[in-house]
């Protein structure tokens, strides 16, 4: 799986079943398969179980939008890292 970029960005996902998680994105690779650490969910009482959990790969497929709040983005280390040549693949 090729990573397509690292980022520290906050950011809250919202999956399917409708638990919304808050983290840190650390990666996302190219089947949109997303990273995050340091993660809080956002209604604890309905999800007591994810209280021990600090990082999570989440699958692409289930996740029908993200959030990254304007004022968390790091404008010149996005275009710094898009401006960055994709690295060759192995063959």
């Amino acid at each position: 799986i090729t990573t397509l970029f690292y980022s520290f960005f906050k950011s809250v996902v919202e999956l399917k079943n409708d638990l919304s998680i808050c983290g840190m994105l650390h990666s996302v690779d190219q089947y949109l398969n997303i990273k995050l650490t340091n993660i809080s969910v956002t209604d604890p009482e309905k999800y007591p179980h994810m209280l021990s959990v600090k990082n999570c790969l989440i699958q692409g497929s289930v996740v029908p939008y993200m959030q990254l709040p304007a004022d968390e983005i790091h404008k010149q280390l996005l275009q710094d890292v898009a401006r960055k040549e994709p690295l060759p693949q192995k063959q």
